[in-house]
């Protein structure tokens, strides 16, 4: 399944601590697109256990995740405006 992770993260005293963890889980499963996007493919299992080890340092009352699916590359078609990450182009 093909998903795009993005993520926003409060700016208060422990919010840079919870961004840097957030990143790192997300960039051992993900592409990193830029700032707080990701994407890539992940099996459903893939998706539960990313979940679960973000859900340890998402702060319910002050940051959100959201995670888009879609059953293939394919189905999405991506425009990117101004500079490219050459990185990423593997999912056109």
């Amino acid at each position: 399944m093909y998903v795009i992770l993005v993520y926003d993260i409060a700016k208060d005293e422990n919010g840079a601590k919870a961004w840097r963890r957030i990143y790192s889980i997300s960039k051992q499963y993900l592409h990193h697109v830029q700032n707080s996007v990701f994407e890539g493919e992940l099996t459903e299992s893939g998706i539960v256990k990313l979940r679960a080890e973000l859900k340890q340092w998402i702060r319910d009352d002050l940051d959100s995740v959201l995670l888009f699916k879609s059953s293939g590359s394919r189905w999405l078609k991506k425009e990117v405006w101004g500079k490219e990450d050459k990185a990423t182009s593997n999912f056109l």
